[in-house]
């Protein structure tokens, strides 16, 4: 903040309101730093940081009937934007699953993600695995973050992604964990999103978990077929046909 010349480093200037009256107003360059704060928060992988539902392709779906289900899931993505502050005052998020790994999951949720992001909300994206390690590492007599300032945090965030949910191996401690994050998150009516490679109902969680999850969930299927697989095999043909 220091650099900024038009506020001297405070982040605020004095500003004259309609009424003739002094008020302070958030300089630009504070705008800019929080909004560098909520990306970093935010931990959206690289690979993802430029996926946006206007660049979410269907022609990457090659079985037809596939095409179709990721077309109905899309157009209900859409409906619930469309309708999104309705969604958002009850606390209803995504579920999307397909036991198919490469399927566009991780990418439509990430697209959100960043939808989400550039709208100003403080959004959080992990996947569960990531989110026990992350739990684990407060353990360590060297950690900057106590197990309850995490758990908050996750449990607070404006919106959740939580990736590949259902993934780890399951214990007693993974149950209660994620039935804390998840409870809060419930009874506070905080939108929550997950991808997963099995339907609600066959998640191996205890059942208090997987009734949250349908409550405060809308869930959508995806196709059984991977497009990641489709996309390497033409990098590599196209490779190919660049080196013959």
């Amino acid at each position: 903040m220091s650099e900024c010349p038009v506020c001297g480093g405070i982040g605020w200037i004095i500003s004259i309101n309609e009424f003739g009256q002094k008020e302070a107003v958030s300089c630009k360059c504070r705008e800019n730093i929080l909004l560098k704060q909520r990306i970093s928060f935010a931990d959206i992988p690289p690979v993802y940081k430029e996926t946006r539902l206007n660049n979410f392709t269907l022609s990457a779906y090659q079985n037809p009937s596939e095409k179709r289900i990721a077309t109905a899931a899309c157009k209900k993505i859409k409906t619930y934007l469309d309708y999104f502050s309705e969604y958002k005052k009850s606390g209803l998020g995504l579920y999307l699953y397909s036991e198919t790994k490469g399927s566009g999951k991780t990418r439509m949720a990430a697209s959100l993600a960043n939808k989400f992001l550039d709208d100003g909300y403080v959004v959080k994206f992990a996947t569960s695995s990531r989110i026990l390690n992350a739990i684990k590492k407060t353990y360590d007599k060297d950690s900057k973050q106590k197990e309850n300032e995490l758990l908050e945090d996750l449990a607070t965030t404006d919106i959740l992604f939580i990736d590949d949910f259902g993934s780890e191996n399951l214990t007693g401690w993974v149950n209660d964990k994620f039935y804390h994050i998840i409870n809060e998150r419930y009874i506070n009516k905080k939108l929550t999103f997950f991808t997963s490679n099995v339907a609600v109902e066959h998640l191996d969680y205890d059942d208090r978990i997987k009734s949250r999850v349908q409550d405060m969930t809308y869930q959508i299927p995806f196709p059984e077929e991977s497009v990641r697989q489709t996309q390497a095999r033409e990098r590599n043909k196209k490779l190919l046909s660049e080196i013959l």
